[in-house]
């Protein structure tokens, strides 16, 4: 169809393009000669002025012909025209055709004359007498003949390829149902495998060469279904593998675009992995420094291993180990990296942990041990030493003895609690006795250091599901620690708040308070704010360390509110039995 058309329309455009040209040329000519005519009748005109009939002439010569004849003076003033008033129209000496005749003694034009509202060809020649310029003599055609026989063709071709059109969209149709339509299936078994639907299959019944070709086609989807499955299947099992990892990975391309980033990454940098595909490395890690030290390794091409600090301004930062390799394919071509991210923080942190902790506790034993030591040597070296500073000695071992069982006993307790099998015999315990009972064991201490101890308990009973010894562990060691802490005049509160799910126990007191950079270490084992006075007020800086253990035992949590010289509250959320 898209051939016969253009056929058709290129034959009519030839066509009527030829037409035209011979037309313009016959129109010409039919000026030319009727310009010889108005150039022997203007002659006397010229010379010795328009007589009365002459415009009369013009007129039945130019209605004779059918053709508009004008006639001009040398110097363009219109002095007869058979369509129109010479005395109303305008000089001429400038129209087209006057000046190329002045030139070259004759000349056409094509515009649109507003006297006779169409479109004319003009054709003016110049009138000369002994080489003397007198006048012009000028015809013109309306070129609505011309316009009306190319309109005729255009019809004709117009039908014609109407009807060429019908005869070939019918053959084509034919030839579509015996040969094309079979492709058109195969087409859409394509386009329906490109959509992931791997079981397409096309009729391959037929023994030409179109049903060969549907045979290694349907062969061909099968194959790709199953390499399709088995590819997916591998995908699958590689993305959980990479969703699981602890570690975070990223891996870019050779632009540094992100191909993957599974969730241990997004949770370290804080971006979501779904949204980062295909974006520039330094689109979604944020700091100058990671992106220049990730893509120095990119560059590197090779393995490389480092370690770096994110985050500085949060809490100190987050120190994490980096692990580069490049990404090559079949060939050991370079296609991009892959860089694994192990976050050590906590490892670092509890490095610190253990490292302090064995510090204080080999100070925490070296100080009773060398006090005990130290006295027990002075009895021993002086043989003579009176009675009453032998006693005062020996209450001093005991007192250190004491001490030393304590933190002994507080370590074997953290132990316990650090074991897997810690676990306690549950009973149901009213919190509000033992509130009640540690207001009354600490009543009279508050009383000797000056400050007020107030105890609040609801009237309704407040039951959880614990340890009775452990849960008494928790209320005292935080009442102890609030009174020591509290300078006389203060204020003790012990009280319990409860809802539909859970309980509080909460010690608020208005001591000394503690600074935002020791609260996130106050439960640590022996960590001490103000050691010298903590050893002062007794104690084996071990008891908030059993509470929180205590209360994770119990499936609770401890928080802590507090402000330099302001008090501090500490809160024990457990679940109600």
């Amino acid at each position: 169809m898209a051939l016969v058309l253009l056929s058709l329309f290129s034959v009519g455009i030839l066509v009527e393009r030829r037409i035209a040209e011979a037309a313009l040329d016959e129109m010409r000519a039919s000026l030319e000669a009727q310009a010889v005519l108005v150039r022997e009748l203007s002659l006397s005109s010229l010379q010795h002025g328009p007589d009365p009939e002459f415009q009369s002439k013009i007129v039945a010569l130019g209605d004779a012909i059918s053709t508009r004849l004008t006639v001009i003076t040398a110097a363009g003033a219109v002095i007869a025209d058979s369509d129109d008033d010479p005395a109303s129209m305008d000089n001429h000496i400038l129209r087209p055709e006057i000046v190329a005749a002045v030139s070259d003694g004759s000349g056409f034009a094509t515009r649109f004359s507003r006297t006779v509202a169409a479109n004319m060809m003009y054709h003016a020649s110049a009138i000369r007498i002994d080489g003397e310029l007198i006048g012009f003599a000028r015809t013109s055609l309306p070129l609505t003949e011309i316009n009306d026989q190319l309109s005729e063709i255009r019809t004709i071709v117009t039908l014609g390829a109407a009807f060429a059109t019908l005869i070939a969209l019918i053959v084509g149709l034919l030839v579509a149902g015996r040969i094309t339509a079979p492709l058109i299936g195969m087409t859409s078994a394509v386009e329906s495998i490109a959509d992931g639907d791997y079981g397409k299959r096309v009729n391959s019944s037929a023994g030409d060469e179109i049903g060969l070709l549907g045979k290694a086609f349907n062969r061909m989807a099968g194959e790709l279904e199953d390499r399709m499955r088995t590819i997916t299947a591998d995908r699958n099992v590689l993305l959980t593998i990479l969703a699981g990892m602890a570690e975070g990975l990223i891996a870019v391309d050779g632009e540094e675009r992100i191909v993957h980033l599974n969730p241990a990454a997004g949770r370290l940098f804080g971006v979501d992995p779904e949204k980062c595909t295909g974006k520039k490395l330094w689109e979604v890690i944020r700091g100058n420094h990671i992106v220049e030290m990730l893509r120095r390794s990119f560059q590197n091409r090779s393995a490389a291993r480092s370690r770096f600090s994110i985050f500085e301004e949060i809490d100190g930062g987050r120190e994490v180990e980096l692990h580069a390799a490049p990404l090559e394919d079949i060939a050991g071509n370079f296609k991009g990296a892959v860089f694994v991210f192990d976050d050590v923080t906590e490892l670092r942190r509890l490095e610190t942990v253990r490292q302090d902790f064995v510090a204080n506790v080999s100070h925490e034993l070296k100080t009773p041990i060398a006090a005990i030591r130290g006295l027990v040597e002075t009895i021993l070296d002086d043989r003579e030493m009176p009675g009453e500073t032998r006693d005062e000695f020996l209450n001093r071992v005991q007192n250190q003895s004491v001490r030393l069982s304590l933190i002994v006993t507080d370590l074997l307790t953290l132990a316990r609690l650090d074991s897997a099998e810690a676990v306690f015999e549950a009973e149901t315990v009213d919190l509000r006795d033992r509130v009640t009972l540690a207001g009354s064991h600490f009543r009279a201490a508050a009383d000797g250091a000056g400050i007020d101890l107030v105890v609040e308990v609801p009237v309704h009973a407040v039951n959880v599901s614990g340890d009775l010894e452990s849960l008494d562990v928790v209320i005292n060691n935080l009442v102890d620690n609030a009174l020591k802490y509290t300078p006389k005049g203060g204020r003790v509160s012990i009280s319990l708040e409860a809802d539909e799910n859970e309980t509080a126990l909460v010690v608020k007191d208005t001591g000394v308070g503690i600074a935002a950079e020791h609260r996130d270490r106050i439960f640590e084992r022996f960590y001490r704010i103000d050691k010298a006075r903590s050893r002062e007020l007794g104690g084996t800086g071990l008891g908030l360390s059993i509470v929180k253990h205590v209360v994770k035992v119990h499936g609770g949590e401890v928080l802590l509110e507090s402000e330099p010289g302001s008090g501090s509250s500490f809160r024990v959320i457990l679940p109600l039995a």
